[in-house]
């Protein structure tokens, strides 16, 4: 596997690679203030009593692993409470967190999330398109897990992606509840003798929503959870670094065999649909300052009815009026609000011309 450091002012970051060992232990030897985003999967303290099979008798392979054993509600918070303290110190100040859990464990991760000042943001519900039936008939399927999203502090800036996300359904805003297949069939890693390789391996869609949410291209991302390398293996394709930890060494071997088969898409499509937020801020003056338009030029409002001159300072005047594009706009058709851009427009040529099609000729300049 390629690995490549960067300099964080406080040392090295291992970027791209898989850390062994405890993830506090080895979140506390990284660098403060380093990662943009950590996705945890931790363990989920599922607390099973004996074996469950299906009505058939054969047994389920469930997930009974010593990683995900604790002997008390106490020791799993006090666990808990110790990686979410690791985890706060790496993130940079506008860095935020994901954890997924079950019914067993999420609410307690909740409730130590905010008790260590971390700022919820969204509880984001996975539904499960193909869950594993209740095989007891005692109580409802299982169907879905939650994960949380969270900034490192109350009032942090934070990435979402909000357009990426509404591109990706199609145009309408992606909800808080996500439909997706459990990891099954050929995306199932399996061991060297048929079984799956990790008893709760995560969908690749999954990830691939979390990061195309909230990170962009050449961001870091941990994951002290690591298992098999979903996070890993999806951070690669789109263009992020990450930061494995998994202390178990069977996990770190097929991961990293995983991940060193992947292939990271090209640059051109890594971009994703950005909102008009995201776009360099300029104002009309600029507009006037360069010649586009000049002072006593006449501004024509979107429906005809109004009109305004163009004063040397990038304000307009109309009748009694005067104050800005939007000012103006608004004043004039009794509203409280105007987006100035596209209600003025000018003449060229014997056509009428929204005066935003001069702002994004200077945004065009600005980012070639």
């Amino acid at each position: 596997m390629t690995t490549k450091t960067k300099s964080t002012g406080a040392g090295a970051l291992p970027l791209n690679s898989i850390l062994s060992g405890d993830c506090i232990e080895a979140m506390n030897s990284l660098p403060a203030a380093s990662v943009d985003l950590i996705f945890a999967d931790p363990p989920y303290n599922l607390q099973l009593k004996g074996d469950l099979h299906r009505p058939n008798n054969s047994l389920v392979d469930a997930v009974d692993d010593h990683w995900d054993q604790f002997d008390s509600f106490k020791a799993y918070d006090t666990f808990t409470r110790a990686w979410l303290k690791a985890a706060q110190r790496l993130l940079k100040p506008h860095g935020a967190i994901w954890v997924i859990g079950s019914y067993h464990n999420i609410f307690r991760v909740g409730s130590a999330l905010q008790d260590q000042g971390y700022w919820i943001l969204n509880d984001v519900v996975w539904r499960k398109s193909n869950p594993m039936p209740n095989f007891r008939g005692k109580r409802f399927t299982n169907a879905h897990e939650t994960m949380i999203w969270a900034s490192k502090s109350e009032g942090a800036k934070y990435t979402f992606n909000y357009e990426a996300l509404k591109a990706l359904n199609e145009g309408i805003q992606m909800r808080s509840d996500w439909v997706l297949p459990i990891c099954n069939g050929g995306e199932r890693l399996k061991d060297e003798k048929g079984d799956k390789a990790h008893p709760t391996q995560k969908p690749e869609a999954l990830l691939h929503r979390v990061l195309v949410a909230a990170t962009n291209p050449g961001d870091v991302v941990l994951d002290p959870f690591f298992g098999t390398g979903t996070t890993g293996a999806v951070a690669k394709k789109l263009g992020r670094d990450f930061i494995g930890i998994e202390r178990e060494a069977a996990y770190r071997e097929i991961a990293e065999k995983r991940i060193s088969k992947v292939r990271r898409f090209d640059r051109a499509s890594l971009e994703v649909t950005q909102g008009k937020r995201a776009e360099p801020r300029v104002p009309f003056g600029q507009v006037v300052e360069r010649g586009l338009l000049s002072p006593g030029e006449e501004l024509t409002s979107l429906n005809g009815r109004h009109r305004a001159r163009i004063r040397a300072d990038g304000t307009l005047v109309a009748l009694d009026t005067k104050g800005s594009i939007h000012q103006v706009g608004a004043r004039l058709e009794g509203a409280p609000s105007c987006n100035g851009w596209t209600y003025w427009h000018f003449r060229r040529d014997g056509q009428t011309v929204p005066i935003d099609l001069l702002r994004q000729q200077i945004r065009a300049e600005m980012q070639s």
